[in-house]
């Protein structure tokens, strides 16, 4: 019977490495899809506008549904390492385009930076 070559389990290719921040700061962003483009939205959000923002180091780590009561049907949290990571997204021609864009597929959007705490945490409108 012939042998198998043994595997190389301690190989990795770099591509396979996760990237691993410490986050530091959260991005809290609540709105409610508009119903007649729920579609377009999914596409938009995990297509284009996640995997932009994480281009600028700004990474989804939570999404919530609200399913009773008076809140935004969603609820998307964001972390970066470094505040200035956020607020240099937030001023940047990029943000303002895919915030734009957001824009067009729900409404009663708001967003906070918080310092990031582990667990749920949610804002309140100033209504």
């Amino acid at each position: 019977m012939d042998e198998l070559p043994e595997q190389d389990h301690e190989h990795k290719h770099e591509d396979e490495e996760a990237n691993v921040i410490v986050p530091r700061y959260k991005m809290i962003v609540s709105y409610d899809v508009i119903p007649s483009t729920q579609d377009s939205y999914y596409q938009f959000v995990l297509g284009e506008m996640v995997p932009a923002m994480q281009e600028m180091g700004v990474y989804m780590t939570e999404a919530w549904h609200t399913a009773y009561g008076e809140y935004p049907i969603r609820m998307v949290t964001f972390v970066a390492e470094e505040v200035d990571i956020i607020y240099d997204m937030l001023d940047s021609e990029r943000w303002g385009d895919l915030e734009t864009r957001l824009l067009s597929f729900i409404r009663n959007y708001t967003r906070k930076v918080v310092p990031y705490r582990q667990g749920f945490q949610f804002i309140l409108s100033n209504n």
